[in-house]
């Protein structure tokens, strides 16, 4: 069946956003940047196309769920969080100014600052948005017992839900 072609281009958009926003996602794992977030906002757009995403969009919220309230369980996590997320900040702001190579520096001039103003944009909204979940979580889940007891009952649930539907499917 043919699409019209206003939803085949929505469709376009939302699996093309989706899958940047995956890989974008993973590569946070290990970069600066909220990985799991972005992992599952990109899930939950390919979840309008593909049931298999649909099927994770629940388990990794709840992860990232369970990763924001084990960064605010102590004073250290919560003030080295904080701290990291002002240091990527710095870089952002470095990045966005953009002053000259300094002499020390050991490579060709045209290396320094790669990427140019937008990479400083997106480091300081990536610190922007790593302190607003800090605060999100602090207010969610410090010194909250409850709420974290509830959080794992619900990733429990969801475990158990995706085994049975992979013994369900084998």
């Amino acid at each position: 069946m043919k699409l019209p072609a206003g939803a085949a281009l929505k469709r376009l958009v939302l699996e093309t956003l989706g899958w940047l926003l995956v890989v974008a996602g993973i590569a946070a794992l290990v970069l600066p940047g909220p990985g799991l977030l972005m992992i599952f906002a990109g899930l939950a757009l390919l979840s309008q196309q593909y049931a298999w995403a649909e099927r994770r969009v629940e388990p990794v919220r709840l992860r990232a769920l369970r990763g924001a309230a084990e960064s605010v369980e102590t004073w250290p996590r919560i003030v080295l969080s904080v701290v990291c997320a002002l240091v990527i900040g710095g870089f952002g702001v470095l990045w966005s100014v953009q002053p000259p190579a300094p002499e020390w520096w050991p490579v060709e001039k045209a290396y320094w600052l790669l990427g140019g103003r937008w990479t400083g944009v997106t480091l300081i909204l990536s610190a922007l948005i790593a302190l607003a979940l800090i605060v999100y979580s602090y207010r969610r889940f410090h010194k909250k017992p409850d709420a974290v007891r509830e959080l794992d009952r619900e990733i429990r649930a969801a475990d158990d839900d995706e085994e049975e539907y992979d013994q369900a499917h084998d």
